[in-house]
């Protein structure tokens, strides 16, 4: 309970509000995190019969090799964010009287589904809800507004889309395990506005980490990095991996950004 006064009183007084948040940001949607291959293989089960964990099957070779397969597992994650609701979190962060910017990991739209800002959001590895070339042919990326079909038994897509310009088959704008065709574009322009709302800060920033494991330790560095060139207090919310922050706070999201929203009253 101390760290959560300790977050209230630091964010309280701050101007300016980075949002860095990882997987565990979307765990108290109903969202899986997919932690360790146990984690992983319970929301893919099919998964664990093929003997692939998340780091093998979340590959841009399975593309070319067995989109079905590929599709299926992309397709599910992709229906599964559509009709996902934001936590109680979200709205939490979002009604803070701060100028905010949000550095991410997910490629769920979560943060924009509840209503931040897409042109003051970072989606380092990509989003799900944008397509490109598998080739890649160009560097077009356009919208996801597909509807895929997935036989659950087989754990087959029905249906996947086509490059608009080429005819090859499409793949999420996503960065995956062993990509290098990730199309690159529009991460680099939120990179691009991430730098200037960065350069016009002028003292009073907090760090709020929220989610982000060392598995994959991109969005930590960043949290990290930032602190260092800026001296921001960095607060960290995970239930398992809290260590190394200015403030650690070691629970769930939703139940942290509702007990920091009842000390700032």
């Amino acid at each position: 309970m101390e760290e959560i006064k300790k977050a209230a009183k630091e964010i309280k007084r701050a101007k300016y509000l980075l949002i860095c948040a990882g997987a565990g940001m979307g765990v108290d949607s109903g969202l899986p995190d997919f932690r360790g291959d146990e984690g992983f293989w319970k929301a893919y089960p099919i998964a664990k019969k093929l003997g692939l964990n998340f780091q093998a099957l979340a590959n841009p070779r399975w593309f070319d090799i067995n989109p079905r397969l590929a599709w299926a597992f992309y397709g599910h994650r992709l229906n599964l964010y559509r009709i996902t609701a934001p936590h109680s979190g979200f709205e939490i962060l979002l009604n803070m009287p701060h100028n905010k910017f949000v550095f991410t990991s997910n490629v769920d739209g979560q943060f924009q589904k509840a209503g931040f800002d897409e042109k003051k959001i970072v989606e380092i590895h990509g989003s799900i809800h944008y397509l490109q070339c598998t080739v890649p042919c160009s560097d077009e990326i356009w919208e996801n507004n597909e509807n895929i079909e997935i036989d659950m038994e087989k754990f087959e897509a029905l249906n996947f889309p086509y490059c608009r310009e080429c005819g090859k088959i499409a793949r999420p704008n996503i960065l995956m395990f062993g990509d290098f065709k990730f199309v690159d574009k529009r991460v680099d322009i939120q990179i691009a506005r991430f730098e200037y709302w960065l350069s016009q800060i002028d003292g009073g920033l907090v760090i709020v980490e929220i989610g982000a494991g060392k598995a994959v330790p991109t969005v930590r560095n960043m949290s990290e990095k930032i602190r260092a060139l800026s001296g921001a207090k960095l607060i960290r919310i995970n239930p398992r991996e809290s260590e190394g922050a200015d403030i650690e706070i070691k629970k769930g999201a939703k139940e942290a950004l509702e007990g920091i929203k009842r000390f700032m009253i």
